[in-house]
């Protein structure tokens, strides 16, 4: 069988956030199993270079780019690497093109892939729509609750509506999780798979820990600090702690962005690392005793699979992707509102059996999840994607592909 020649174009590849971690596991994978990828994606510098099997096109972002994130932007002029994009696809001769998202890389791999007749899959990464809402809510609480909420869900709506429209360029969809699959397949009437993410559990291991043995609790967040992450539950949490009576604890909260200062004004008993990497990043989630994601708005949550492969058991929402990888009362807790987050997380702070146990489970289930099998997945879904029609929407609106053992 010929080996497919994938290009992908993203967004997001030298940040620190879910989706660049994957693409630049995706390279690595393709660069053991010697499979031809030409990769696109913005760098400090306008650049091109082959390592393996891997061909790499870096463009820099110009002057007119404005910030999506801490680290993210979105540059309107992209199209002036028109003609250097189009060379390099004609070069590379793909027989697929993956975009990343609906940024500026991704659209204008998708618009050059429709030129060329290359069949497009899109794979789904970050809730826009709600990191929208919850980021406006920050800027309208001058407004009353009420009449903040309906402009919020209005554009929350408006936003969701957009990313569906987007959706529907590509022939076959990637979704993070079960939810967001359907959500896809019935707002874009495009087939789509589940593409789950891996994670290195070699580098996240409990043998990481480094502590010394005390009474201390340590309670750890991994992410941006940003308003969506829902992070201002951590100081009710802190409140609840304190009064139970206890002080034998200690919150490790690992990342930066615009929360930051709120955070460090009121969370007591709290060390802030900034952003780390590596080794320090593992030693980190090692040394928590509790990994903590008040999140409801993210479409995965890497950083839930890292803590668990350290050993360390989570409390997730039940809004969002975390709530797949954790099984609640065996690696963790799911929880359904703020109080019984507040809850379980305290309940795992004074019971001893039940957290040595879990973090025991946590370990185990991460051990499961695998780069590898994550991407000889997506492989399959790109011989797939060469099968569908390209025009017309593949399937009837709200009717998935088929099932696959990955589901």
């Amino acid at each position: 069988m010929k080996t497919l020649r994938i290009a992908m174009f993203t967004d997001s590849f030298h940040e620190v956030n879910g989706a660049a971690h994957t693409c630049r596991q995706y390279q690595l994978f393709a660069q053991r199993r010697g499979l031809p990828l030409l990769v696109v994606h913005s760098g400090g510098e306008t650049q091109s270079f082959q390592m393996g099997s891997v061909r790499t096109l870096e463009l820099k972002r110009g002057r007119a780019t404005f910030a999506v994130d801490v680290d993210f932007g979105f540059d309107p002029l992209l199209w002036r690497y028109s003609q250097r994009i189009r060379e390099a696809l004609t070069a590379f001769r793909p027989d697929v093109v993956h975009i990343i998202g609906p940024g500026d890389f991704s659209i204008l791999g998708a618009i050059w892939a429709h030129k060329l007749g290359i069949p497009i899959v899109g794979s789904f990464h970050t809730n826009l729509h709600e990191f929208a809402s919850a980021r406006l809510e920050k800027l309208l609480r001058f407004l009353p609750p009420q009449q903040r909420r309906t402009i919020c869900r209005a554009v929350e709506r408006a936003c969701g509506r957009g990313l569906l429209k987007y959706y529907e360029i590509p022939r076959l969809l990637l979704a993070p999780n079960p939810e967001i699959r359907k959500w896809l397949e019935c707002g874009t009437g495009r087939p789509s798979r589940l593409m789950r993410r891996g994670v290195d559990i070699e580098l996240f291991h409990p043998s990481r820990r480094d502590t010394k043995e005390d009474s201390v609790f340590r309670l750890g967040y991994v992410g941006r600090l940003t308003r969506e992450k829902n992070l201002r539950l951590l100081a009710d949490l802190e409140g609840a702690i304190m009064d139970s009576g206890r002080t034998q604890y200690r919150f490790v909260i690992v990342g930066q962005g615009s929360e930051s200062s709120w955070l460090e004004r009121n969370l007591q008993r709290a060390e802030f690392t900034g952003v780390l990497y590596g080794n320090d990043l593992a030693r980190a989630y090692a040394n928590m005793d509790l990994f903590l994601f008040p999140s409801r708005t993210d479409a995965f949550g890497n950083v839930v699979q890292e803590a668990l492969a350290s050993g360390t058991p989570g409390v997730v929402t039940d809004q969002g992707g975390p709530k797949f990888l954790i099984t609640s009362g065996e690696t963790g807790y799911v929880a359904e509102s703020d109080r019984d987050f507040i809850e379980k997380a305290i309940s795992l702070m004074t019971d001893a059996e039940t957290h040595r146990r879990m973090r025991l489970a946590a370990r185990r289930a991460a051990c499961t999840a695998s780069w590898d099998t994550v991407f000889e997945e997506v492989w399959k879904s790109y011989e797939i994607c060469i099968q569908l029609p390209g025009k017309k929407a593949a399937v009837p609106r709200g009717q998935p592909l088929e099932s696959e053992h990955a589901a």
